[in-house]
């Protein structure tokens, strides 16, 4: 019967390797980035019969809407051609989407699954949380406890740009500050409950006594597996919880899990359909560099270039922050951005067997690394946990890595970052430096390797 409910989850897991972003039928409709200066705008405003929507006048940057029904090549090239406007370009309206490789019901996918219903419990920094969380094949694999041992456990601010987070979860409540909901435009810890009917979040945030409580694993949508009280799942219409929900708060607890005195700086993008578009995910990362951010996350990816997205993510770059990024998951030798940049470490997924996953992309000017990214346990919204596969689940390992990497050496630069993490397990040459290797990391990046530490 057990074996039966594990076949009838990973049949909803293998509709979809999880979250890769593309494009949908290219822009939002008659939306525009423009960058001009701020004593212009208005000028080319009224030139051009635009719409203001949104302001970033501190970087010269706008998002505008044209006039209803016109040309979109013909109207760029005219807005082009205006001797005050510096650039401009479609705003590109991305989505989480899923694709069709499966998962196969193997020995280690039933034992992630047996390992997601144990309720034990144990503590960790300050808390108590699951010990399947903590003791996880990938953490092991890629030997993070040995490393928050003997060299660091985090520091400095990683900016997590995704759905939002669970600010109330207990694994993760001390670690989060305060970020953005670029959604709605407000300042704070963007709640990913907030996207959700209020009769959906009260059943998944209602408070339960303890997670020792009776747990059974529900498949909540086509990516995630989580573990739920009984009586949240008797009441839980499944069908309400939207695909990306969850995404964000997972993201966030990998990160914890390997950098747990790290601090989380939430950046909301993305809605809890999974769409977002290129103006946001542009502000995200330019709040990321003025918050005193360290590290950025973008557990997303998208097959064109942008030569916006490139601008913020050279001015992240050059403000010294380590931008990482997921590789997608369409399972091609392709190229796909943020990844694909030069200053921004590329994530692909392995299994614990460190094999490249079959959803996983990969190529040599797209991947830098790779990490596991198949039955990650992590944490869920509503003090929940879940299982999830893909390569957005890669890249916080790497991303929290990085924020070691800050502990042992503040000012760390994002070109020392990767020559430190190029210190990894080498697998083949279309998978970049290999597969992380946290302590092997960290072992190269001090001088004086503290007393009992062993050889890597």
């Amino acid at each position: 019967m057990r074996l039966k409910v594990k076949k009838q989850i990973l049949i909803w897991l293998a509709l979809a390797a999880l979250l890769a972003v593309c494009p949908v039928f290219g822009a939002v409709q008659d939306e525009y980035i423009l960058r001009c200066s701020p004593t212009a705008i208005s000028g080319v405003l009224s030139r051009h019969g635009m719409t203001l929507v949104r302001s970033a006048s501190e970087y010269s940057v706008y998002l505008v809407r044209s006039p209803a029904g016109a040309p979109p090549a013909q109207y760029l090239s005219e807005v082009s051609a205006d001797l005050a406007v510096a650039a401009v370009e479609p705003n590109l309206d991305l989505v989480i989407s899923e694709t069709p490789p499966g998962l196969q019901l193997n020995q280690s996918t039933a034992s992630i699954l047996d390992a997601l219903a144990n309720p034990t419990v144990i503590p960790f920094f300050r808390t108590m949380v699951l010990s399947s969380y903590v003791n996880q094949p990938a953490a092991v694999l890629i030997r993070v406890a040995n490393t928050q041992k003997f060299f660091a456990t985090g520091a400095g601010i990683v900016a997590v740009i995704d759905t939002g987070v669970d600010p109330n979860h207990t694994a993760l409540t001390g670690s989060l500050v305060p970020g953005y909901d670029f959604t709605r435009d407000l300042p704070g810890i963007p709640s990913e409950f907030a996207d959700l009917s209020q009769s959906t979040a009260s059943i998944l945030d209602q408070s339960t006594a303890s997670i020792l409580d009776q747990r059974i694993i529900v498949a909540l949508n086509q990516s995630t597996a989580s573990i739920l009280d009984q009586s949240t799942a008797s009441i839980l219409d499944t069908t309400q919880v939207p695909q990306a929900f969850g995404h964000g708060t997972m993201v966030a607890g990998i990160i914890h899990l390997v950098a747990p005195t790290a601090q989380i700086m939430p950046l909301k993008a993305f809605k809890v359909d999974g769409t977002s578009n290129l103006f946001d995910i542009m502000r995200a990362i330019y709040f990321a560099v003025d918050h005193g951010a360290k590290v950025i996350n973008m557990s997303f990816s998208m097959v064109n270039s942008s030569p916006e997205l490139t601008r913020a993510i050279n001015y992240a770059a050059g403000h010294g922050l380590i931008c990482v990024s997921s590789a997608g998951n369409t399972g091609k030798e392709t190229l796909v951005f943020p990844a694909g940049y030069r200053n921004v470490m590329g994530v692909a997924s392995t299994n614990n067997l460190d094999v490249r996953s079959t959803f996983s992309n990969f190529g040599h000017s797209l991947i830098f690394t790779t990490a596991p990214g198949e039955g990650i346990i992590t944490t869920y919204p509503g003090k929940h946990y879940a299982a999830g596969w893909g390569t957005s689940f890669s890249t916080p390992f790497v991303a929290g890595t990085a924020a070691l990497l800050v502990q042992t050496q503040l000012a760390i630069t994002p070109g020392q970052a990767f020559k430190v993490l190029a210190h990894a397990k080498p697998l083949t040459s279309d998978l970049g430096w290999g597969r992380l290797d946290v302590y092997l990391a960290l072992w190269e990046q001090v001088d004086v390797h503290p007393l009992g530490a062993p050889q890597p």
